[in-house]
């Protein structure tokens, strides 16, 4: 997968968390990923199709950052993962994915974005559609850690 594809999506998760959640996530080293096991408890994932490419995106964040995205966000505070903090995932998965996109666009990518589907749960699965290699990014802050993965052919 090429850096063209990637750093969209990285820039956009940034952007999208400082400007939302007033966050600054710092980036770890991308590597390839080899299963379907989700580093982290709530997940976002959004499939991508167009004439030059198809793929998916997914977030995934630590219960503790979700929560604190969530209180930041939103002003409410919940102690667990419930229905907002979901909605609020999704919302985030949207965002990030929209972003990606109007950068990918001005590059001559076109694509068309799904319905972000929303999955929590330790130890939940995430499967990307398409057989490209899964590109695993980490993120850290103080809240905890958010993991995005992007799988395009």
């Amino acid at each position: 997968m090429r850096a063209e594809f990637v750093n969209p999506f990285l820039l956009s998760l940034m952007n999208v968390m400082s400007t939302m959640a007033q966050l600054e996530l710092k980036p770890g080293a991308p590597r390839k990923k080899n299963d379907d096991v989700a580093r982290g408890d709530v997940s976002g994932l959004i499939g991508m199709v167009g004439p030059q490419t198809k793929g998916s995106f997914s977030i995934t964040f630590d219960r503790s950052l979700a929560l604190e995205v969530m209180r930041r966000m939103l002003g409410e505070a919940p102690t667990s993962i419930n229905e907002e903090v979901t909605d609020m995932v999704g919302e985030i998965t949207n965002m990030v994915t929209g972003g990606a996109k109007r950068i990918l666009g001005e590059k001559g990518y076109d694509f068309d974005m799904a319905t972000p589907i929303v999955v929590s749960g330790a130890n939940h699965t995430i499967s990307h559609k398409g057989n490209a290699p899964k590109i695993l990014m980490p993120f850290e802050c103080e809240f905890g850690s958010a993991t995005i993965e992007i799988c395009f052919e």
